[in-house]
């Protein structure tokens, strides 16, 4: 399966909402994962009689029909495999296909088409005992049951959706202090690779340091200036970045403003510096504080900036951007971000871990701890390098 799918951590117990019908379902959709999703598939794993909302999966709906079976199959089993890691086998599933219409198409046509995916995945979780209870397509505005026959109920033409969101489902988040953090497709534009004018002497950028850069990375001590080097480097531009404060002029606006703070040199300087793992650990100590929001500002600009053959090189700053989210709480973004790096580069072990531990509801502390402890033993100037430093990850 090439597309990526990300859990989402079950809500706490104490909040407790009674969902009736597929309207309330289709307008808890965003806050069950923290924002709108679109070109997704959507399954939510339901336990016991009431059907107490478990764990959920989000992955991207595959464009080729022909990967439709095998794509069911590997989801069905992912939810089986991460809720039995928690405690137990979901009962039943909800099942969403969300996904717009394209230009000049009409959802009811989506529905349509999508229909052969949606029985495919209610087939492979039947096979694990894990029935789908309601299986519903979200296009254009509309919703459509792929369960329900009755047409007085489910008409033909879809039935409308409630933008506003129901007072219920508006009233519980707001009191659990949930938020939707927009769409699925915003947050990842936010981190996808800039194009022309800025992607060619990007690249051309990235390769002049290719240069300079890898065979000192091959050399003990080379590599240990490098390390400083790039550390130094991020600081200082961590600092201007600090100096830029975000003045709330939405987020592209903003996002333009953040790439304009960074050179063509300084961002492949620093990009391929923090291939180093070592490297990119100590960056991972700016997590929290007055350090955390300019840090995220950065870590996002350099993942826009790894254009072309660089793409894969995404990997470390989108890593580090989806750390310094989850550290700070936001963990719809942070799995936004952790889900872009491992599509990057689906063996980067950083990712893998933060990944998992953040859609499994971990607490980010001991993490924090640790990277505090490995700055206070460093002191905090610039980083100094001691026996070529160590990170498995």
């Amino acid at each position: 399966m090439t597309q990526h799918s990300e859990s989402a951590r079950q809500p706490s117990a104490a909040t407790r909402v009674t969902l009736r019908g597929p309207a309330e379902l289709v307008e808890s959709l965003p806050y069950l994962l923290g924002y709108h999703p679109d070109d997704s598939i959507v399954l939510v794993g339901l336990h016991g009689p009431g059907g107490r909302f478990g764990g959920r999966l989000r992955a991207g709906i595959p464009a080729g029909e022909e990967t439709w079976a095998e794509t069911a199959g590997q989801l069905a089993d992912c939810l089986r495999g991460s809720a039995a890691a928690r405690g137990g086998t979901p009962d039943g599933v909800l099942l969403f296909l969300c996904q717009d219409p394209a230009d000049g198409g009409d959802g009811r046509s989506v529905m349509e088409r999508l229909r052969p995916l949606a029985q495919r995945l209610r087939t492979a979780c039947g096979a694990l005992d894990m029935p789908v209870y309601e299986a519903l397509c979200v296009s254009g505005g509309r919703y459509w049951s792929y369960c329900c026959p009755d047409s007085r109920c489910c008409p033909a033409e879809g039935t409308p959706m409630d933008s506003r969101g129901t007072p219920v489902i508006a009233a519980a988040a707001a009191y659990a202090g949930v938020r939707v953090a927009g769409s699925l497709k915003g947050l990842t534009a936010r981190l996808a690779p800039l194009g022309p004018p800025v992607a060619e002497p990007q690249e051309q950028a990235l390769d002049l340091a290719g240069t300079a850069l890898v065979p000192r990375l091959l050399g003990d001590a080379d590599r240990r200036t490098v390390r400083t080097e790039t550390i130094v480097l991020a600081r200082r531009l961590l600092d201007r970045y600090r100096s830029a404060a975000d003045r709330g002029t939405g987020e592209a606006r903003a996002d333009a403003r953040d790439d304009g703070l960074l050179s063509h040199e300084e961002a492949a300087a620093l990009i391929l510096g923090l291939q180093d793992k070592v490297t990119r650990d100590w960056a991972a100590e700016w997590m929290e504080g007055e350090d955390a929001a300019p840090a995220l500002r950065l870590w996002r600009a350099l993942a826009r900036r790894c254009v072309g053959a660089y793409a894969e090189h995404a990997a470390a700053p989108l890593t580090l951007a989806g750390w310094v989210a989850w550290s700070g709480g936001d963990e719809p973004g942070a799995r936004v971000a952790l889900g872009r790096a491992l599509e990057a580069d689906p063996e980067y072990l950083f990712a893998r871990l933060l990944h998992s531990a953040c859609g499994s509801g971990i607490d980010p502390e001991p993490l924090r701890e640790c990277l505090r402890r490995q700055r206070a033993e460093r002191g905090f100037g610039a980083p100094v390098a001691r026996g070529g430093g160590r990170s498995r990850a």
